[in-house]
């Protein structure tokens, strides 16, 4: 069976063609992605009706791109999977429309795909339930919980630990995305004096809250006492620890056999480093941590196609 996936939810424009095997094997013919990472680095942020406009402009030359390195034709393809939420409406939409006018033209069953079920099953692996996912990403940061079906357990209460980056980034007047940007100037920084807050490690829930380490970081930027790199490392080690102490927290209490971390964030490599060293834990490969096609795709083979007008987006869709 040979899926095509296509991924608009947020800035990147991400179309793969990928093939199972009866056995439940997944094959990458191609992924392809495109990126905005230059229009929007000016704004130091995602900017929605840019990002539209641009998903406009990338999209079908991704469809001809994947295809072309696949070596297949749309006639070829069995089913259209598509990111039907969460993420930017105007986004979404672009995608969504793209794909149930494929499907219409060329007769295609087409299948809802859950950005954030696709990220977790990025991993492309069998998971031993109960198990817990941690989704890090721009716009995500949740701990849910995997047993006959998904639940939610803890979320951000503000930023998301991708937002978070993002902004001190900004505040250090480095490049964006600022994941990236911090963990190059932390790699600069053996050792510092400074101390930065982990907010909400202590407390029983599993929630989280980014915005308050942002503003201690504005503080310590207006003392200027600190090298860049110093905050860096700081602010970049203060969002893992309290990424990796809630989540080992909630595999102890609801005995978890797999631990998966997942989504964009999960490419930070300090972040995937500690997280292997405090526990046995599943992440997908690089190239499939950021929005991409193949993920969506690959979220395909285990759902049933629904009626094309009846496929919404939904900027707030909740996995379930």
């Amino acid at each position: 069976m040979i899926i095509l996936g296509i991924e608009t939810s947020c800035d990147d424009t991400g179309i793969a063609v990928v093939e199972a095997s009866k056995r439940g094997d997944f094959n990458i013919l191609s992924n392809i992605v495109s990126s905005q990472i230059k229009i929007h680095e000016k704004y130091g942020g995602i900017v929605p009706n840019l990002a539209a406009r641009e998903h406009v402009k990338n999209i079908e030359p991704c469809l001809k791109e994947s295809l072309k390195q696949a070596n297949k034709t749309i006639k070829d393809i069995d089913a259209i999977a598509v990111t039907t939420g969460p993420g930017l409406i105007p986004s979404l939409l672009i995608g969504v429309h793209f794909a149930k006018a494929l499907a219409y033209k060329y007769k295609k069953p087409i299948i809802p795909i859950n950005h954030i079920e696709a990220h977790i099953l990025a991993i492309n692996k069998k998971i031993k339930l109960p198990a817990i996912a941690l989704i890090v990403s721009g716009g995500h940061t949740q701990l849910i919980l995997i047993d006959k079906k998904y639940k939610i357990i803890g979320e951000t209460r503000d930023d998301a630990a991708g937002e978070c980056f993002d902004k001190i980034a900004k505040l250090l007047n480095l490049g964006y995305p600022g994941g990236p940007e911090i963990s190059k100037q932390a790699e600069k920084c053996k050792t510092t004096k400074l101390e930065l807050p982990r907010p909400m490690i202590h407390q029983k829930n599993y929630d989280f809250s980014f915005s308050g380490l942002k503003t201690a970081v504005l503080h310590k930027v207006k003392e200027n006492k600190y090298k860049t790199e110093e905050i860096a490392k700081e602010s970049q080690q203060a969002i893992i620890d309290v990424l990796i102490k809630k989540t080992i927290k909630a595999k102890e209490q609801y005995k978890a056999k797999t631990v998966i971390l997942a989504g964009g964030v999960a490419a930070n490599k300090e972040l995937r480093k500690q997280f292997q060293e405090k526990t046995n834990v599943l992440i997908p490969d690089f190239k499939l941590c950021t929005d991409n096609g193949a993920m969506i795709a690959i979220a395909a083979f285990s759902k049933k196609p629904k009626n094309l007008h009846k496929i919404k987006a939904d900027a707030n869709l909740r996995i379930k």
